[in-house]
């Protein structure tokens, strides 16, 4: 970690900074603070407004929770985020996409032109993949779609402080896992 962690809880000075630290707890709840919270959470400010908009994303919005996590699950592979697809990729296969499902998003050169992948995934699912790599990858996409564009910029945003920060102490260890979705750093 190149930030190193506030204490888990962090100790609080104010009562808007009290008040931040449960809303974020709340939205964890049962679970602990993620290492991603203690880095944040050195800015009060920066960890509510984080909070406030991927809770957003992560539960307000229409999107499936396959087509979201794959779409997250997809930004964690081209980003090299470890902690992010660590996270995420038991989400997606919980909401039943199958093994043969993940190997294909977790693989980085998809060729898109060779359909072989379109007999595992759904179409719905074929087509948030190739929008999340063009969204990730160029930027420009084929067509405006706010909740899945919200979802992968937030998300590349994501893994840009996890891989950045070393959040999780994962990064380091990742090469590994990279050549298996045949990335380098």
């Amino acid at each position: 970690m190149r930030l190193p962690y506030v204490q888990d809880p962090p100790p609080t000075s104010t009562p808007d900074e009290a008040r931040i630290l449960a809303d974020i707890q709340a939205r964890r709840g049962p679970n602990p603070l993620l290492p991603l919270d203690l880095a944040l959470l050195h800015s009060y400010p920066i960890a509510e407004g984080w909070n406030s908009f991927f809770g957003a994303i992560r539960a307000q919005t229409t999107l499936s929770v396959t087509v979201r996590e794959l779409a997250i699950c997809r930004v964690a592979v081209i980003n090299g985020a470890l902690f992010e697809w660590e996270q995420h990729a038991p989400l997606l296969q919980k909401s039943g996409m199958k093994d043969e499902g993940l190997a294909i998003i977790k693989n980085s050169e998809i060729d898109f032109a060779d359909e072989s992948f379109s007999s595992v995934l759904s179409p719905k699912h074929c087509i948030a993949l190739r929008y999340t790599d063009a969204m990730t990858k160029t930027i420009k996409v084929p067509d405006e779609v706010l909740e899945l564009t919200t979802t992968i910029a937030g998300y590349n945003c994501v893994s840009r402080i996890l891989v950045a920060l070393d959040v999780g102490e994962r990064n380091k260890g990742a090469e590994e896992w990279l050549q298996t979705t045949n990335l380098t750093f």
